[in-house]
């Protein structure tokens, strides 16, 4: 069912364009410019936008208390409006507006409500699952400049969900899990285990997940493993990979997905020797390879 916005008299909008002005006007003595070009634009857009749709009063107080219900949420270990972003694409298309394509270079994507500072450092070939349970991932790679140069001493943040579908920080026990640092050693390479990605749901017991329902969206995301790469005199990278073949590479709740980010996570029998030769107790296993590429650092 469509509904058709009923024509607006030229008297009243007159009354709503000369609104917009004075808005915009009272921010024009504003004494840093960059602040002014977004509280001016975020005026005309947000102005636009009630016009556009004819905003009832009804809906603008349902909005004022969404987005009440959501800073209740929010605490320092569930951010609700990082949530709101991402399944609005603001925060995709902020990535991409900041992380313009340079030839070579790795992608990012959004970086999600779940990273935290201070994860435990481990050794290359470290398990940075510290007993989260899932099946064991060997992940390998290479951190390179966009001229093929290694870059060794690279910092890789890494951190994933495990089998059951939640981050270390979505439990209550305090304890860090399935997410770790370390770095890249003189040619530039990396390697540590990990856990295969699953798939698992954003947080949706909130306004946020109220809002997927209402919109019949789903809260699941595609799997994936998060990574953060950082180097003097290169741009940090913050993305992720995407298990290939996952059904769910298609509607990424927070539509993170990029092709080139899609990896072959190979599947290893139960019995198949390790890289590093860790004991997996018969235990199946899988391997990825990710060679990551830093753009340099913008003047």
């Amino acid at each position: 069912m469509t509904t058709t916005t009923p024509a607006v008299p030229d008297r009243q909008r007159h009354v709503e364009d000369e609104l917009v002005r004075t808005v915009l006007a009272s921010f024009h003595n504003t004494p840093d410019a960059r602040l002014k070009e977004l509280m001016q634009g975020l005026v005309r857009h947000l102005h636009a936008f009630i016009r556009e749709v004819r905003l009832t009063e009804a809906e603008w107080q349902q909005a004022i208390d969404f987005l009440t219900a959501t800073g209740h949420i929010t605490t320092d270990r569930r951010q609700e409006f990082v949530l709101l972003s991402d399944v609005l694409g603001a925060s995709m298309q902020t990535i991409n507006v900041n992380h313009e394509a340079t030839a070579g270079a790795t992608e990012a994507t959004v970086v999600g409500p779940f990273f935290v500072e201070g994860s435990p450092e481990i050794a290359p070939g470290g398990d940075m699952a510290a007993g989260a349970p899932g099946e064991p991932c060997w992940v390998e790679g290479t951190v390179t400049d966009t001229d093929g140069n290694p870059v060794p001493g690279a910092r890789l943040e890494v951190w994933e969900a495990d089998e059951d579908g939640l981050y270390d920080v979505q439990h209550d026990d305090g304890h860090l899990a399935a997410r770790a640092h370390l770095y890249t050693d003189d040619q530039g390479a990396y390697a540590f285990w990990g856990l295969t990605p699953t798939p698992y749901p954003i947080p949706h017991d909130g306004p946020v997940g109220t809002l997927l329902d209402k919109t019949a969206r789903s809260p699941l995301r595609a799997s994936h493993l998060h990574f953060m790469a950082a180097s003097p005199g290169l741009r940090t990278l913050v993305t992720h990979i995407f298990v290939e073949g996952d059904s769910l590479l298609g509607s990424d709740a927070v539509f993170g997905v990029k092709e080139s980010l899609v990896k072959r996570f190979e599947r290893q029998p139960a019995g198949t020797p390790a890289p590093d030769g860790r004991d997996l107790s018969g235990r199946s296993w899988s391997r990825v390879r990710f060679d990551i590429v830093l753009a340099p650092q913008r003047t």
